[in-house]
C-alpha cells in the first residue's frame, strides 16, 4: 500500500532493484532425517488411512509369519492375520490374539516389531528419537549417511533398544538399519553381544511411494558390517486402503 503511494505522488521515480529491496534468501538446510522423509515420501504415505500387503517371513529356514499385514500408516493400529487362521491385534499398546495364546511376550514383540520395520522409515521423527550427528559410513563396500537412534525414557516397549542407520547417499532412501532388541529381559550390555540388522531391497513405487519388497536380516558388527545371514521376508500386494474399509479394531 505504500508503494503504491508512492508511485502516485511521483510517477517519475525510478522503481528500486529487486536486489536493493529484497533482504537476501537464507539458505535453508533441510536436515539428514527430513531427507530421508521427504524420500520415503512421507507426507503422501500418511494422507493414506490404511496399508495392507502380503508377508512371508522366515528364520533360519522357518516360517516365522505368513499371511498379510493391515497397518494404520500413523501406527496406532495394526492386524496380522496370519495363513493358519491366527489373527493379532494392536492398538496403541495393547494387542489382542485370537486364538488366545499364553505367550503374551511372544505376541507384542510380534505385533510391534514386524509392523516397527516396516513403518521404520516414517517414524524417524516420533516423539522421544534422539539423533546423533550425520556421518560417513563404509558398510561392505558401499558408502553411507548414518546416524545413531536412541530413545527416551519409557518410550515403547523397548526405550533402551537402538538402531544405526544407513542411507543412500544419493536417493537418501533407508538401506540397511542395524539394531539391538532388549525386549524379553535382555540388557543393553547383553543385546549389544548380539547385534543384528534389517536390509531393506527391492523398492517399488506404490502409488506414487517407494516401498521395499524384500527385507534380509543378517549379523552386524560395527567392524566387519553385515555378516551371515539369519532370515528374510518377501512382500507383495500392496494397497492403500480407507480406515473404514480396512478390518482394524
Amino acid at each position: 500500500y505504500t508503494l503504491f503511494l508512492v508511485a502516485l505522488i511521483s510517477c517519475t521515480q525510478t522503481e528500486p532493484a529487486e536486489s536493493e529491496t529484497a533482504p537476501p534468501k537464507e539458505n535453508v538446510e533441510v536436515n539428514p532425517i527430513q531427507k530421508i522423509e521427504e524420500a520415503h515420501s512421507k507426507q503422501d504415505f500418511l494422507s493414506k488411512d490404511v496399508v495392507q500387503f502380503d508377508i512371508i517371513l522366515k528364520f533360519g529356514g522357518t516360517e516365522r509369519l505368513n499371511g498379510s499385514m493391515t497397518l494404520a500408516t500413523n501406527s496406532s493400529r495394526g492386524h496380522i492375520s496370519y495363513k493358519n487362521g491366527k489373527d493379532l491385534y494392536f492398538d496403541q499398546n495393547k494387542v489382542f490374539v485370537s486364538p488366545e495364546t499364553e505367550n503374551t511376550a511372544s505376541a507384542r514383540f510380534a505385533a510391534y516389531t514386524w509392523s516397527y520395520f516396516f513403518l521404520f522409515p516414517y517414524k524417524l521423527s516420533d516423539p522421544g528419537t534422539n539423533w546423533s550427528k550425520v556421518t560417513e559410513a563404509n558398510l561392505n563396500g558401499n558408502v553411507y549417511n548414518s546416524q545413531k537412534l536412541t530413545f527416551g525414557d519409557g518410550v515403547g516397549d523397548a526405550p533402551d533398544d537402538w538402531y544405526i542407520t544407513y542411507s543412500s547417499p544419493e536417493s537418501n532412501l533407508m538401506e540397511v538399519a542395524a539394531y539391538i532388541v532388549t525386549a524379553g529381559g535382555s540388557t543393553v550390555e547383553e543385546a549389544e553381544e548380539d547385534p543384528h540388522a534389517i536390509s531393506y531391497h527391492d523398492y517399488k513405487d506404490v502409488d506414487g511411494i517407494a516401498l521395499a519388497h524384500s527385507w534380509q536380516f543378517r549379523e552386524w558388527r560395527k567392524d566387519s558390517g553385515l555378516t551371515r545371514q539369519l532370515g528374510s521376508a518377501e512382500l507383495s500386494n500392496f494397497k492403500f486402503i480407507e480406515a473404514d474399509k480396512s478390518d482394524l479394531l
